[in-house]
């Protein structure tokens, strides 16, 4: 179908009415075959018109002015005013179906060239005669769409039946929107906000939306001051709201807008109109060549939405006044001329022109040769015939037929004939050359129209088959389409293939059999092939691989002394690959030392003299291939020590003790010798701590951290590698300090002084101990103190001016000729000790018959010595022995006196123990008796409780109800002043709570529960009301009350069981008869009466009503027994009587299943079409067998398509699948087998814990499938 172009036409400049332009008479015809023809009997008359006998009625269609929604939810405008005119009792087919998002027809003038009205698709049931013919107001038909090519059609009386029943592929429509913006209306200078939205639940991210003017103009560039984008999500609805505001609008932003919403291979799309009210303006005095030019604020301005701002500008121009009237012109030309008139008056914009010469009158002119002109346009199919006709006045005037201008010939192509005043053009087998305008002229008028030839499109008959093969071979791809000659495209991964002389591809044609060849295949070729045909499409998987590669000889590993040639050697198949040699990773380029050779098969490696750079990892890698041969070269050197560097006489070293020691000596060998270094028979490791020895590369060194006199003597080095073995000897000798002394005694400790002696160190360092040092510190402190500046020689000491209470340790240096020794170990630490004071706060904390408990606050004064725990003592009155208590002492500041007689009276004193001693007693004031203390019980009752205490059937109940008293009260409950049944209610009492538990909560357990606590004859009460709510029943009783225009007046009553729990609102809902699909219409609604609006005329409707407690809606809801009936007011439809179709019919699949191959892994789909009335229940089975709450499969039904979703299928999904249709009326099924590659081993399944029966399974099916293949 060609592209509509920008010109504005009426058919010969036909007379318009008072304020439109005249709308042509659009003419739909389809010739039925014979028999449809016989069964004709009598029109129905709509407009009041009897129908001519010769020639079929004309299908005549307007929009209506205003749109009103579809139940849908899309906003699209409604025909108004329908009159249908039947001449066949089969009319169950459609004339036009319009999608649920697919763009409305404009109804303004500003966006009238820049948007195409859909084309309305050929009827489905072509078998009937029909005719339509719907009046529209001429004011709501935009001028520029009377004579565009595309805004009529009709077919031609030759069209052949049989194409007209070729079903329509109609494209699954995608719904994302779930609100979309609506036609709306603003005055001049007011704001408007468009709003979209879209439903994230199932959506990864957010979706792409674009906002357009017209048909191509995309307002995301011209956002700004007039025009702002908006763009919000709510993570608690998942929706995306998307709002396109427009501020400050003017008579320019009129026109039709178009929303898309993309998201990955989903697709939604909603237009809608604005339109803009501006105050009607007289045409008189206005000079229309400035009214009419374009403004020049959208140069500056990024959110103007004119046309304009994306031209390129001009300097404007002085026009000078007119000196001609160009209305006059404009009312007496054709419209194709409006163009040519503006551009020789300097008018640019044109569109304001239409819309002001549409308010203008017209005067009718009448056409004086022609009673009946041709339509404004045709359509016939490619291949068919049709017929052009007009009535002339005068059948002896000379008639004369014009194509694109130039005069028809009578051919056997073009056919004329004359039946009366009738004259006839037939075209016949027309092509896509007869697409033109043609006109008519008798004597001095003329009348056109334009014809449209419909191609067909070319449909895929035969798949493109998956190839797998290997390089060098030849690939060719067969496509089978349904027409000869027909264009197609081929597509390698989504890129068109090139086909051009240089081109490794060729394309050939066969009849319908279209052919990709690829002589000489490479692994590039690798891919996913398709064929894009008008009508479909079609691909599949191309494999090209390697030839497998076949190692005769490999590298061998090899070991070659430093300076020695080498030779490395391998022989692969096949033999002209080549290939790259690399070391350690790196590329190996060859030079005047390495050479690297390749005839047939054999690859040689050659070094002349080798070094030590040459040792390492040798790896070949055969171009193209993922396989590599590698092998290790090692290249060795004899081991040495080279003692000469060091400098020492006779090969000794000379080391004070205490200091650091790191001989170095230098090495050489390859590989890197193994060194050793031995003191005696013992090995001096690498991990040792204070003396350990380290190699790095041509060195070894010996470390000493800290050299001791056991240090001293002869170190042996010891070097091997695989060239020989290397020894030499180095000898150390250690001048030491004297050891510590062992730790001091301290005997006596005095207030402020102590008394210290020690033993002298047992080595001296190979000097005589000149004197000690002696030093102290405090136990908590770190820093010591010297307490001797002058050498002691004798091994005792005093130190005084110490502190009180405070812990001390001292230590000891010993001093020879070479240094001051290690300090010794610190002495035991020393305290001076003193008692504490007494426990203070003694009371009495409980009294029972037999016991007493008691409770104190720690000393306030604590001494040095700390605070080792507390004796309790009593005295029975009247005695002066006192009983200790506990035998240990207690570290806590609470006890309990045991074994006391009833009725006795005791005194009870504390004490406070530590290293120093026993504190004063802290004794009581007066005596205690021993006898228990009555408290009257108390209920504690949570503040949670205080309410009543709601929980829903079926959860738990589990309360806690703490409570006072002394002794242990009885605790007893009640309900409803009744004792609880203990196999409902359990209930458990401690010595200070009780607990009631209802493990499945029933409304039975309702009620007021009463607790009881009683200690001797005090008695405390209290009472929980607990209440068990459900769900409430449905509502009584709906009806239908009033029905008037698009409103229902319902009425209701509440249910008889409210759940226990007071009835919240209804929820009302609504479906349409034909569907049955439920829609809520209003929620959380309060009273039992509620209108209903904004029904949609000419539907009937369903209601049902759920009420709603606090648990949540009812099961259950209660629907109107009878329907409302939505009619048109004041309008009065002769209804004709037609025999009710009987549309039902058992289950037929209009799409079989097809046999699949699947990845493991990765989600596969099996997807049929069943066609029953009423609709069926759909059943899928694997292996016969139902599948039924599978968390794998996911069951989808939509308009008849039934899918199944297999996720991450693995070998064990593969089999026979089964999808069966049943209804009232009978049963149909389809099968398909399930195939699923890239299965697991033996081993893989073992790991994954598969059970061994279900394995051998498994292997005997692979085993069966691959002589299948």
């Amino acid at each position: 179908m060609p592209e509509p172009t920008k010109k504005d036409e009426t058919p010969n400049g036909q007379p318009e009415e008072s304020v439109a332009l005249p709308l042509p008479e659009i003419s739909l015809e389809v010739s039925p075959p014979p028999e449809a023809v016989a069964e004709v009997k009598e029109p129905v008359e709509t407009d009041g018109k009897n129908p001519e006998p010769t020639e079929p009625e004309p299908l005549q269609a307007v929009v209506a002015k205003e749109p009103s929604p579809i139940e849908n939810g899309c906003n699209q405008p409604q025909l108004g005013g329908v009159a249908v005119k039947e001449q066949a009792e089969s009319a169950s087919s459609t004339v036009k179906e319009e999608g649920p998002c697919s763009p409305p027809p404009p109804d303004n003038d500003d966006d009238a060239a820049a948007s195409s009205p859909t084309p309305t698709p050929p009827p489905e049931d072509a078998s009937s005669l029909k005719k339509l013919s719907i009046e529209l107001p001429n004011d709501s038909v935009p001028v520029p769409a009377m004579g565009r090519k595309d805004s009529v059609w009709s077919l031609g009386e030759g069209q052949v039946p049989e194409d007209l029943d070729k079903p329509i592929d109609t494209p699954p429509l995608s719904t994302l929107l779930i609100e979309k913006p609506e036609s709306a209306s603003v005055s001049v200078g007011a704001d408007i906000t468009f709003i979209a939205k879209v439903e994230a639940k199932d959506l990864l991210r957010k979706p792409a939306i674009k906002w357009f003017k017209g048909k191509w103009m995309d307002l995301a560039s011209k956002t700004g001051k007039h025009l702002q984008l908006k763009e919000t999500f709510d993570r608690f609805t998942k929706i995306h709201t998307f709002e396109m505001h427009i501020i400050k609008a003017k008579e320019n932003y009129a026109g039709n807008y178009r929303c898309e919403v993309t998201y990955k291979d989903k697709f939604d799309s909603c237009s809608f109109d604005l339109e803009i009210k501006e105050t009607e303006q007289g045409s008189q005095n206005i000079d229309i060549r400035s009214a009419f030019k374009r403004s020049s604020e959208g140069q500056d301005d990024a959110g103007e939405l004119d046309f304009s701002g994306l031209l390129k500008h001009r300097e404007p121009k002085q026009e000078e006044v007119p000196e001609v009237d160009v209305w006059e012109i404009l009312k007496t030309a054709r419209p194709d001329e409006y163009e040519k008139i503006a551009f020789t008056y300097g008018i640019t914009d044109l569109r304001g022109l239409l819309r002001r010469l549409k308010k203008t009158k017209k005067e009718v002119v009448k056409s004086e040769a022609f009673s009946k002109k041709l339509e404004p346009a045709y359509q016939v199919d490619k291949g068919g015939k049709i017929r052009l006709m007009v009535d002339l006045t005068d059948p002896t005037v000379d008639l004369k037929w014009y194509k694109n201008g130039q005069e028809i010939r009578s051919t056997p192509k073009f056919i004329f004939e004359h039946k009366g005043t009738q004259r006839i053009m037939v075209i016949n087998n027309c092509s896509l050359l007869d697409d033109a305008a043609y006109s008519v002229a008798a004597g001095d008028e003329k009348c056109t129209t334009e014809l449209f030839v419909k191609e067909l499109p070319v449909k895929i008959v035969k798949n493109i088959e998956p190839v797998k093969t290997t390089v060098n071979e030849r690939i060719e791809l067969e496509c089978e389409v349904s027409e000869e000659g027909a264009q197609v495209k081929w597509m390698k991964n989504g890129v068109e293939v090139p086909t051009g002389v240089r081109s490794r591809y060729r394309v050939k044609c066969e009849g319908t059999k279209h052919f990709l060849v690829i002589d000489d295949a490479s692994k590039e070729d690798t891919g996913t092939y398709s064929i894009m045909a008008t009508g479909g499409t079609s691909e599949a998987h191309v494999q090209v691989d390697l030839k497998p590669l076949k190692i005769y000889q490999d590298l061998q590993n090899m070991t070659v002394l430093l300076g020695q040639p080498l030779k490395m050697h391998c022989e692969i198949y096949p033999g002209n690959v080549p290939g790259r040699w690399y070391r350690n990773g790196q590329l190996i380029q060859p030079s005047d030392r390495i050479n690297i050779l390749h005839r047939n098969k054999n690859h040689r490696l050659e070094i002349e003299t080798t070094s030590l750079h040459d040792s390492g990892d040798y790896t070949f890698v055969p171009e193209g291939y993922s396989q590599s041969l590698s092998a290790k070269i090692h290249i060795i050197d004899p081991p040495q020590v080279h003692l000469d560097s060091l400098n020492f006489p006779d090969n000794t070293v000379t080391i004070v003790a205490g200091s650091k020691l790191r001989l170095e000596v230098p090495i050489s060998g390859e590989p890197t010798p193994r060194v050793v270094w031995m003191k005696g028979e013992r090995v001096i490791l690498e991990s040792g701590h204070r003396v350990h020895a380290e190699t790095f590369g041509d060195q070894t060194s010996l470390t000493i951290e800290v050299t001791e006199r056991e240090d001293s003597g002869n170190y042996k080095i010891v070097l091997q590698n695989e060239a020989g073995e290397a020894t030499a000897s180095v000898k150390i000798k250690v001048v030491d300090i004297p050891d510590p002394p062992e730790a001091p005694l301290v005997p006596v400790v005095g207030g402020d002084w102590c008394a210290m002696a020690w033993e002298p160190p047992h080595y001296d360092g190979g000097s005589p101990i000149l004197g000690y040092f002696i030093e102290r510190k405090k136990k908590q402190s770190s820093r010591w103190m010297r307490l001797n500046f002058d050498l002691i020689k004798e091994t005792t000491f005093e130190p005084k001016k110490m502190i009180e209470g405070v812990p001390y340790e001292v230590r000891i240096f010993a001093v020879n000729a070479i240094g001051v020794s290690k300090p010794s170990d610190p002495s035991k630490a020393f305290i001076p000790l003193a008692v504490t004071s007494e426990p203070t706060m003694l009371v009495v904390d409980d009294v029972t018959d037999t016991t007493v408990t008691m409770k104190w606050r720690p000393p306030d004064t604590i001494g040095a010595a700390g605070l080792d725990g507390y004796l309790v003592e009593y005295c029975i009155e009247g005695t002066d022995e006192w009983i200790v208590s506990n035998t240990e002492l207690t570290e806590k500041t609470k006890y309990t006196i045991t074994g006391l007689s009833p009725g006795s009276k005791i005194l009870v004193r504390v004490s406070a123990l530590n290293a120093a001693g026993s504190s004063t007693p802290r004794t009581i004031q007066h005596s205690i008796l021993v006898k228990e203390v009555i408290e009257p019980p108390k209920i504690r009752l949570p503040r949670h409780l205080k309410q009543t205490y709601t929980r829903r059937v079926g959860e738990a109940v589990n309360l806690v109800v703490p409570f006072l008293g002394k002794p242990r009260p009885k605790v007893s409950w009640l309900k409803e002043g009744n004792p609880i049944d203990p196999t409902h209610v359990s209930i458990r009492n401690t010595d200070c709570d009780s607990i009631i538990f209802i493990r499945k909560a029933e409304r039975s357990h309702s009620g007021k529960y009463e607790m009881t606590v009683q200690v001797e004859n005090h008695v405390d009460t209290s009472i929980i009301d607990i209440q068990i709510v459900d769900l409430p029943g449905p509502p009584q009783c709906v009806t239908i009350e009033e029905i008037w225009g698009g409103n229902v007046a319902l009425d209701w009553s509440p249910p008889k069981d409210n759940g226990n729990a007071p009835i919240t609102g209804y929820t009302i809902q609504k479906a349409d008869k034909k569907t049955m699909e439920w829609y809520t219409c209003v929620e959380h609604y309060h009273r039992t009466c509620i209108t209903i609006t904004e029904l949609v005329v000419g539907n009937e409707y369903f209601f049902r009503i759920y009420s709603e407690n606090m648990c949540g809606l009812s099961e259950c809801a209660t629907q109107t027994k009878d329907s409302a009936l939505i009619v048109k007011e004041g309008l009065q439809l002769k209804t004709p009587e037609y025999i009710d179709r009987d549309f039902k019919e058992p289950p037929k699949f209009t799409q079989p299943l097809i046999n699949t191959f699947a990845v493991a892994g990765y989600n596969a789909t099996l997807n049929c079409s069943v066609r029953a009335n009423p609709r069926p229940k759909v059943m899928w089975m694997k292996n016969k067998i139902a599948i039924i709450a599978d968390p794998r499969y996911r069951m989808f039904s939509n308009q008849g398509v039934c899918t199944l979703e297999i996720r991450k299928p693995n070998p064990y999904d593969g089999g026979l699948y089964t999808c069966k249709a049943i209804n009232d009326l009978g049963e149909a099924q389809v099968d398909c087998k399930l195939e699923v590659k890239g299965g697991f081993t033996f081993y893989e399944l073992m790991h994954r814990g598969v059970p061994l029966h279900l394995i051998d399974k498994y292997m005997n099916e692979a085993k069966t499938v691959e002589p299948e293949k």
